[in-house]
C-alpha cells in the first residue's frame, strides 16, 4: 500500500516520506479499513514535530482520524462488519499506524458506524474534535439547564461543543475572533456570541448570567484565559481545558478559584477511561444518525499533498477540518 511515514521528528517537509509499505493485517479484536479520507488535526502535527512516540516506534504513519470501509477483520472481531462504512478515532494513538495511508488497522471499537446519510468527508471530520467536545462537556455529568462558556467556539472542537451542548439542553455562550465567526456560531445554536478580540468577556458574561457566572467553561486556551476565570465561573463551577498552547506553564489565581470551589479539569482524550470514550462514541453516533451535527471543511487536499495539509494545519488559519482524499 502507499503510505506516508516519518522516522525522525521535525517539520513536515523535512521528515514526511511517501512510499510503499506492506498492507497491514488485522490482529485479535482489530479491523482493517480501506481509507477514503484522512484528517489532519493539530495533535497529529504536534506528535510529528516533537517525535513523541519515536522511542517506541521507529516508523510512524501519522494522522488519527479518517473514514472508509472495513475490508477485513481479525480474530474476535465481528466478520459481519466487513463492508461497513466507518469513521475512525485515535488510529495512531499509542500505535504506529495512522490514517495517512491506503489502509489502516485499529481496534474494532475505534472504528465507528457511519450512516449512509453522512459522507466520508463528514465522518473524517469527527474523531478527535467530536470526542474532545463530548469529554469537555459531559465529564462531570448532565449539563441540561446549565450555562456553558465555549471558548474558540468556531474551531474544530468548539463548533461541535456548541451543537452538543444545545442538544443536551444547555445555554451556550460562545467566544470567537471575528464577526464572521459570530454569525457562524449563532447559526450553530449558540445563545450568545462574543468577540474575544474586542468584547470585555468577563463583563459580558456577568451581564448575561446576572452576575452569577457560568456553570462550566470548555477552554481551548487555558493559559490565556485563566486570569479571567474567577470572574467567569460561578461557585462550584468547572473549567475543562484541552489545550494551552500559548502558555504551557500558566500562572493560576489559586486563592480566587479555591474560595469559589472551582474544579479545574485538564484532559487528554487518548488517555481518558475507555468507558468515557465509549460514551462519546455512542452519543456522536446518535447525533449523526439524526443529522444533528453539522461539519465544516476548511481545506481539501489530494493524497500526494499530505505535506501541504500538515503545513496548512500549522498555520492556524484554517476555518474547519483539514481533509486529505485517500481514495
Amino acid at each position: 500500500m502507499k503510505a506516508y511515514w516519518y522516522e525522525k521528528a521535525g517539520a513536515a517537509a523535512q521528515v514526511l516520506r511517501l512510499g510503499e509499505m506492506k498492507t497491514p493485517e488485522p490482529g485479535p479484536g482489530e479491523v482493517r479499513v480501506k481509507l477514503a479520507v484522512s484528517a489532519v488535526n493539530p495533535t497529529d502535527c504536534k506528535r510529528r514535530h516533537l517525535g513523541r512516540e519515536l522511542a517506541r516506534f521507529p516508523r510512524i504513519v501519522p494522522n488519527n482520524d479518517g473514514s472508509g470501509v472495513i475490508d477485513a477483520v481479525g480474530p474476535d472481531a465481528d466478520p459481519a462488519r466487513v463492508g461497513e462504512r466507518v469513521w475512525l478515532f485515535g488510529a495512531q494513538a499509542f500505535r504506529p499506524m495512522g490514517t495517512a495511508a491506503e489502509y489502516c488497522v485499529l481496534p474494532a471499537r475505534q472504528a465507528r458506524h457511519l450512516p449512509d446519510g453522512q459522507s466520508f468527508e463528514d465522518g473524517a471530520c469527527l474523531g478527535v474534535p467530536a470526542v474532545t467536545a463530548h469529554r469537555g462537556l459531559f465529564a462531570d455529568g448532565d449539563i441540561s439547564g446549565q450555562t456553558i462558556l465555549v471558548t474558540g467556539a468556531a474551531g474544530r472542537v468548539g463548533r461541535y461543543a456548541v451543537q452538543m451542548a444545545k442538544h443536551a439542553g444547555a445555554r451556550v455562550i460562545a467566544t470567537v475572533g471575528s464577526a464572521e465567526k459570530i454569525d457562524h456560531v449563532l447559526g450553530l445554536g449558540a445563545d450568545h456570541a462574543l468577540n474575544y478580540k474586542s468584547d470585555d468577556i468577563p463583563a459580558a458574561v456577568s451581564r448575561i448570567t446576572g452576575g452569577t457566572g457560568v456553570d462550566r467553561v470548555l477552554d481551548v486556551a487555558f493559559g490565556a484565559n485563566i486570569a479571567d476565570a474567577p470572574a467567569l465561573v460561578r461557585d462550584n463551577g468547572v473549567i475543562a481545558a484541552y489545550s494551552s498552547d500559548g502558555a504551557a506553564t500558566p500562572q493560576v489565581p489559586f486563592l480566587a478559584l479555591m474560595y469559589k470551589n472551582v474544579t479545574l479539569r485538564p484532559f487528554a482524550i487518548f488517555g481518558m477511561p475507555s468507558e468515557a470514550q465509549d460514551a462519546a462514541f455512542v452519543q456522536v453516533e446518535r447525533l449523526i444518525a439524526g443529522n444533528a451535527l453539522s461539519h465544516r471543511v476548511g481545506s481539501r487536499f489530494a493524497f500526494d499533498e499530505m505535506i501541504a495539509a500538515h503545513e496548512a494545519i500549522e498555520t492556524g488559519a484554517l476555518f474547519g477540518a483539514c481533509l486529505v482524499r485517500v481514495a
